[in-house]
């Protein structure tokens, strides 16, 4: 084993006879649990929201799922699913042809563009450059 794989073994060994012990005081296990749960949670939920933009929501859901994995079982089988899921479907995607991409990416840019125009963001951007068109501003009344 070269140097870094051993101390990351030992670091992993470390990080289990920690929790292990942890396990030990149940009043301390709960909390624990909790906070994955709580942290996992906003975590998977950011993730959800970022889907449709571009940059890496999946990779923060996966992130997410992740948090919940190293507690909760329900979360492996989660995180195991969706990854093969995922996988599949874009191994599916990269094979199509390039008018099922291209429609991927008008898809992606028109949600984009509707959850940006519904936050207010179009309208607020749009009055940082003097333009004030009624039609940008969110027919639900955010970022008025």
């Amino acid at each position: 084993m070269t140097g870094d794989t051993e101390g990351d073994l030992q670091r992993v060994r470390s990080w289990a006879r920690w929790r292990d012990k942890l396990r030990e005081r149940p009043a301390a296990n709960f909390t624990y649990r909790i906070v994955v749960g709580v942290v996992g949670a906003v975590v998977l939920f950011v993730g959800i929201l970022a889907i449709p933009y571009p940059g890496p929501g999946w990779a923060i859901v996966f992130i997410g799922l992740a948090i919940l994995a190293s507690e909760f079982a329900w979360a492996r089988h989660a995180l195991r699913f969706t990854r093969e899921r995922y996988d599949r479907v874009m191994d599916w995607f990269k094979a199509q042809g390039m008018w099922v991409q291209v429609l991927g990416v008008v898809f992606t840019c028109a949600v984009v563009l509707a959850t940006l125009w519904l936050f207010g963001a179009l309208s607020w951007s749009a009055n940082l450059v003097g333009i004030e068109w009624p039609w940008l501003k969110s027919p639900i009344g955010l970022g008025s």
